[in-house]
């Protein structure tokens, strides 16, 4: 499974739905912050995360493969890692992302490819 693609089962239909300004919460149910942006480009798809005063106001990317749910009435984005699993995550480079996004993307997956594995009753991703 590419950790840079939605799994099946999240994003449905023709048109995805926009979760910029949406809540996003670990798996251990804590509040990691909210979606900043969200891109859906076939392999390269991914959140990026204001996580507020938490971690001093940092973004983090994460990647389409490690979101585990969508709640469009809630507006809430659920992901496969911990609140300390985020925090422990690269610090975003707005720089890298917009400009090579694939060598960007590629420095990133080491920390990120352990995610995408089902964890705490997800859905199995598909490949």
């Amino acid at each position: 499974m590419d950790i840079y693609v939605y799994r099946a089962d999240i994003v449905t239909g023709v048109e995805p739905p926009n979760v910029t300004g949406w809540d996003v919460e670990s798996v251990d149910g804590e509040h990691i912050g909210k979606v900043d942006e969200a891109t859906y480009e076939n392999g390269a798809g991914c959140l990026v995360v204001d996580t507020g005063f938490w971690i001093f106001g940092k973004k983090r990317l994460i990647p389409a493969g490690v979101v585990s749910a969508l709640d469009p009435e809630a507006e809430k984005v659920s992901v496969k890692m911990t609140k300390d699993e985020v925090k422990s995550a690269p610090d975003y480079d707005a720089d890298r992302h917009r400009g090579d996004e694939s060598s960007y993307h590629d420095d990133e997956r080491g920390y990120y490819d352990r995610f995408g594995a089902d964890r705490s009753g997800a859905s199995p991703s598909s490949s």
